[in-house]
């Protein structure tokens, strides 16, 4: 089922190249982790290695009971730390890189002003 939901992405995405529409890297990976705002990330950063550092650092005073904060990082995260930096990269790219794919070649170039 995956392989068909990726074969029609690639087809819209070449539709649109092919229409001289830009396709954006996260429209073509088909998932973004980027928040709306790069403070709002840097936030649910925080919360989450919060979290993380918290209930290791309790972990002599509560036992094993403080470790169930850590799922609560992940949700913080929107996965594992490596998906937030992920998505800081995305969220401060965003807006000012393209995709573009003409005859089979995608580049990534920088995106026209308006």
């Amino acid at each position: 089922m995956n392989t068909v939901n990726t074969v029609n992405s690639v087809r819209t995405n070449s539709t649109r190249a092919a229409k001289g529409r830009p396709v954006a890297a996260s429209e073509a990976s088909g998932r973004s982790f980027a928040s709306t705002s790069v403070p709002r990330h840097l936030a649910r950063g925080a919360v989450g290695l919060g979290l993380i550092i918290g209930s290791v650092a309790l972990l002599p005073a509560l036992g094993p009971v403080s470790l169930l904060a850590a799922p609560l990082a992940l949700v913080a995260f929107r996965g594992c730390p490596t998906c937030w930096l992920v998505g800081l990269a995305q969220t401060v790219s965003r807006g000012r890189l393209e995709r573009r794919c003409a005859d089979g070649v995608c580049t990534l170039t920088k995106a026209d002003p308006w």
